[in-house]
């Protein structure tokens, strides 16, 4: 069996634009296991996890996960990482869907994962939306 750090390497392969698999991302976590955007503080339960990956990833294709640190602590795994694409297709904000802008983004973020028997219980991503808005030039003309 992979370890807690394994497990959460393993789980953002599944969220990278070139091989994502958003059945495959729900099915590890816990039947009771959730996704939290801290920031928004909308919660993702079941395949409703799933179509949230696979919406970035239609709005950012190639994006990628750059893992700059990762600490392990028995079951939980914190990771700091920057979520670098290029925004090509249509994303899903709270005031409408914001149309392909062509902009990259790189914007820091910190993942916290709980995990218990070799699944997530607790997936908490606090990524900073203002600065991937900016980035996009969103609220800036």
């Amino acid at each position: 069996m992979p370890n807690n750090e394994q497990i959460v390497q393993e789980l953002y392969a599944a969220a990278e634009g070139h091989g994502t698999d958003p059945a495959k991302f729900v099915s590890m976590f816990s039947e009771n296991g959730y996704m939290r955007d801290m920031p928004s503080g909308t919660e993702f339960r079941g395949e409703a996890i799933g179509k949230s990956i696979a919406g970035f990833v239609s709005a950012f294709p190639d994006v990628h996960r750059e893992v700059l640190t990762t600490c392990v602590a028995e079951n939980v795994v914190v990771v700091e990482l920057t979520i670098q694409g290029t925004h090509t297709g249509e994303l899903a904000l709270p005031s409408g869907a914001l149309a392909p802008t062509g902009k990259t983004i790189d914007v820091p973020c910190c993942d916290v994962f709980y995990l218990e028997n070799g699944k997530v219980t607790a997936f908490h991503c606090y990524k900073i939306d203002s600065v991937m808005l900016q980035q996009l030039g969103v609220g800036t003309e």
